[in-house]
């Protein structure tokens, strides 16, 4: 009873920038950590950011200080703003978040369905 939907892919040129959300909709009590993460075949899916609760933040290396992670709480939200775009910035990119269901008294892991990333000339 819990989705995760994300928007904001898309094709963009190197040194652009673009915005992905995240929206967690259904019988939420709460939710916990957020984060994103993507995805190439040649590669395992790997972490790009996390946010807490509360704000804290956790940054890949491989962002350089160009991408910032940021949510609403109230509408349980999550959002990564990607500057200075790069080629090796292409994956399919996934959101994730801890979630505690209304009624369960239990949490669970939740993932977005993924949004395409492209970053060419």
């Amino acid at each position: 009873q819990v989705q995760l939907v994300e928007s904001g892919g898309g094709l963009v040129q190197p040194g652009g920038s673009l915005r992905l959300s995240c929206a967690a909709s259904g019988s939420i009590l709460s939710t916990g950590t957020m984060g994103w993460y993507r995805q190439t075949p040649a590669k395992e899916r790997e972490l790009v950011a996390t946010i807490t609760n509360g704000g804290s933040t956790n940054y890949a290396d491989s962002t350089k200080g160009r991408f910032t992670i940021s949510r609403d709480n109230a509408k349980n939200t999550v959002y990564l703003q990607m500057n200075s775009l790069k080629p090796e910035d292409t994956a399919v990119y996934y959101c994730k978040a801890i979630v505690a269901v209304a009624s369960t008294n239990n949490k669970y892991v939740y993932w977005g369905q993924g949004t395409q990333v492209t970053v060419s000339s």
